[in-house]
């Protein structure tokens, strides 16, 4: 049975210019699952606020990350999916596997993959979204997108996918050991902060499991490095709008620490697979100013696993289940 993984993550602008990023943040922003407003009162906002002034101050954060021709988000997912093909060749070498990125919003589409895959003859797909920690946000949406191709397919493959991984063994110690290895060459500072994505409370308590995973995850990574109550913080940040989001604040959180005698902080961002706009220009650029000019002297970020031979090796792992049970087919 010829099968395949493919791998989701959100998606980027193909470009760092205000065009690119408005074509990307008006698909992104339009999808009900990411924002739950009232339709048109939701529309007004998006079309005659948020895309002509929001995008040119993106396009400009976009500009100081980029990779060259392309932005880390795509730059380190595709290299992670190249990673864990190699490797599931490896250790399959008699196995018909494809290995495919596809993204949410934008390109390569979910719906393109899955064309391209059923037309070469693929039987069987497992899907991965590359969100550790559940919300309806985003891997419900991103399944979404693959009900939406399969609901205009006649001929649909057997297909599965990764719900999430949050508390899964080898994810809490890949993260624990990058924070290991981070603590062995730069030292240690006096906090750990777990700084999570954000979303609104109303999606919490309508029912998304979202909050509670990532609890799950930061009390893990926290068991994994012997840490106490008073070594560590979770927060969460990225919000948007004047609604209440997840407590507490990234922002906030770092502004106060320094008056509270935290002189010194590394900072990780779990909820991440690989560095994005959210890591490198909210994090290691506005949350470590924010820190240093209330009196903090040490910030330092803690990268993402990105394409690390750890971050293989813990997808390979996650695959393996599908790729036993369907190479007895």
């Amino acid at each position: 049975m010829k099968t395949a993984v493919v791998f989701i993550n959100l998606g980027t602008p193909d470009t760092p210019n205000t065009s690119g990023v408005r074509r990307f943040l008006r698909e992104f922003l339009s999808d009900r699952r990411v924002v739950e407003v009232p339709r048109l009162i939701w529309l007004a906002i998006l079309y005659l606020i948020i895309l002509p002034f929001r995008s040119p101050r993106v396009a400009k954060a976009y500009r100081q990350i980029w990779f060259g021709d392309t932005s880390p988000l795509r730059h380190f997912s595709e290299s992670l999916v190249e990673g864990v093909a190699s490797k599931l060749s490896q250790e399959y070498p008699d196995a018909d596997i494809t290995v495919r990125l596809a993204m949410t919003y934008g390109q390569p589409s979910v719906e393109s993959q899955i064309h391209e895959l059923c037309d070469a003859g693929v039987e069987n797909i497992f899907f991965v979204p590359l969100y550790p920690q559940y919300s309806a946000t985003t891997t419900a949406a991103a399944m979404d997108a693959v009900y939406r191709c399969f609901a205009r397919m006649r001929d649909i493959p057997q297909w599965s996918w990764l719900r999430n991984y949050h508390n899964h063994e080898a994810y809490v110690a890949a993260l624990g050991e990058s924070v290991k290895a981070h603590w062995q060459k730069n030292g240690r500072a006096e906090r750990l902060l777990m700084s999570f994505h954000g979303i609104p409370k109303r999606n919490v308590d309508l029912g998304d499991p979202y909050e509670e995973h990532c609890n799950e995850t930061a009390e893990a990574v926290a068991k994994y490095l012997e840490l106490d109550d008073t070594q560590w913080l979770r927060t969460f940040q990225s919000r948007l709008g004047k609604a209440e989001w997840l407590t507490p604040y990234t922002d906030k959180t770092v502004e106060a620490l320094p008056a509270e005698g935290v002189k010194s902080l590394d900072v990780m961002c779990p909820a991440f697979a690989v560095e994005c706009l959210e890591t490198l220009e909210e994090i290691d650029g506005e949350a470590k100013e924010i820190f240093m000019e209330h009196g903090g002297e040490g910030f330092n970020y803690i990268p993402c696993l990105n394409d690390s031979d750890a971050h293989q090796d813990l997808m390979l792992e996650l695959c393996r289940p599908f790729v036993s049970q369907s190479l007895k087919k």
